[in-house]
């Protein structure tokens, strides 16, 4: 026994040259499919290629029983039946290379924009790879502009920052993003489009990239696509990344939506059996969102860093969705677009109030530090007494601060106005300076 045993281990470590595990297809459903015979020899994670009437498919395995896998194919239209074979190929890999720059690919890597084949690298990187070490890891970077007023002024980015887009559906959470993919102080920008509408793909390379794309690569899995493309997608958007960090590059990481990647990693563990513990949520996405959060950031002594910029579809607009929540406390910080500001018409609708950068401290000066929580100041007192005014409560004269927050307020919203194909800011607190030194002419001094 104790030389089978070894046998299986070494096997499953390096087959020898020229042999292949396979198994054969015992039970299939619309979902996923059973496989014996090579539970002994794969690890989970591992793909499966299924031959069948001369096509070839993927698929992973999810779950390893004693006399049989589960897996899970990557193609949704898969018809397999009784009987296929199942050879084992072992974990999912990438070799990236700098002439990705600029393609458009699927989530296992694959060109999808009609060029030429991919060219592959000289060093195969695993998809679920881990983060870098804590203690050999770099510290946030310096202040980064992304050309969106509203964030230069009150949740700046640093290099190695990792911060999330909380919104609902409708809000213009993907119109913000295509704003900072604009952004001017990366190396390379890796995109990941997740369940994303298959109409807007070219929409956002043609329209809204334009001429950022030869620097860009985009990762696509659309809405149509499997859970298992959908899962997979911002694991290869992440080791792209990863590989133009180690370059040395600062890379801007931009995943559209965290949420639907969470749906995806849902959807998969209840084919592999895991119970639902959180609003139909399974215990692995709440282990495997940090996980590929934790891989965005500074990377180690003599690498770039990837700045990641995470959007999460919030549903029915509730912030508290533990999804969110979970989002939120591993991220250095949260950007909240309100249904309520875009309703008034007000691109992007950022609540600044509600917004915070955990790294805000280091990359504001004094004085742009005492202006933001100045202006931050000004627009909670005016929201907050939105319906006192409007009952008519409201006298001039009767609350300096009052006085100024009405005078002001109105002219900070017209400045943190920005459409989607307005230039980008260069110098964010110069031009709300110059805004409100106009509007204050006239305005009362807060007492």
């Amino acid at each position: 026994m104790h030389a089978l045993a070894a046998l299986e281990r070494a096997i499953r470590q390096a087959p020898p040259p020229g042999l292949r595990i396979s198994g054969k297809v015992v039970e299939a459903g619309a979902g996923a499919f059973a496989v014996a015979g090579i539970s002994r020899f794969v690890r989970l994670g591992d793909r499966l290629c299924l031959s069948e009437t001369g096509d070839t498919a993927l698929a992973e395995i999810i779950r390893i029983d004693g006399e049989r896998v589960v897996a899970k194919p990557f193609d949704a239209q898969l018809s397999i039946g009784l009987g296929a074979r199942a050879h084992v190929i072992g974990a999912t890999t990438l070799s990236p290379d700098a002439s990705w720059r600029g393609r458009v690919i699927d989530a296992l890597g694959r060109a999808i924009d009609g060029g030429a084949s991919l060219t592959q690298g000289a060093r195969p990187m695993g998809t679920d790879g881990a983060p870098p070490s804590p203690m050999r890891r770099k510290r946030v970077g310096q202040r980064v502009r992304s050309g969106v007023r509203a964030i230069d002024l009150f949740t700046p980015l640093c290099l190695g920052q990792r911060i999330g887009i909380f919104a609902g559906s409708g809000v213009g959470k993907s119109s913000l993003l295509a704003m900072i993919a604009r952004a001017a102080d990366f190396d390379t920008i890796v995109i990941a489009l997740v369940g994303e509408r298959g109409r807007e793909v070219r929409e956002f390379v043609e329209d809204t990239l334009g001429p950022a794309m030869g620097s860009a690569i985009l990762v696509v899995a659309t809405s149509d696509e499997s859970p298992m493309m959908r899962r997979q997608a911002p694991k290869t958007a992440m080791t792209i990344a990863e590989y133009f960090r180690d370059l040395g590059q600062n890379v801007l990481l931009i995943v559209d939506s965290v949420t639907r990647y969470a749906h995806a990693i849902r959807e998969v563990a209840l084919a592999a059996g895991e119970p639902p513990v959180a609003r139909g949520y399974t215990p692995s996405v709440f282990a495997d969102l940090p996980r590929l959060l934790e891989r965005a950031g500074p990377g180690e002594d003599g690498s770039g860093s990837i700045t990641g910029i995470f959007s999460v579809l919030v549903d029915g607009d509730d912030h508290n969705d533990p999804v969110a929540d979970a989002i939120r406390g591993t991220l250095d910080g949260h950007v909240v677009l309100d249904r309520a500001i875009a309703d008034q018409g007000r691109y992007p609708a950022i609540d600044i109030v509600a917004s915070i950068s955990r790294l805000a401290r280091s990359a504001w000066t004094e004085e742009q530090r005492l202006l933001a929580g100045r202006i931050r100041g000004l627009v909670a007192r005016f929201e907050d007494t939105r319906d006192l005014r409007m009952l008519g409560g409201y006298k001039p004269g009767s609350d300096a601060e009052l006085d100024s927050a009405v005078a002001l307020v109105p002219a900070i919203y017209q400045a943190l106005a920005q459409e989607l194909d307005a230039p980008a800011s260069e110098d964010a607190f110069r031009e709300l300076s110059d805004i409100l030194r106009e509007a204050s002419a006239g305005a009362p001094a807060a007492g």
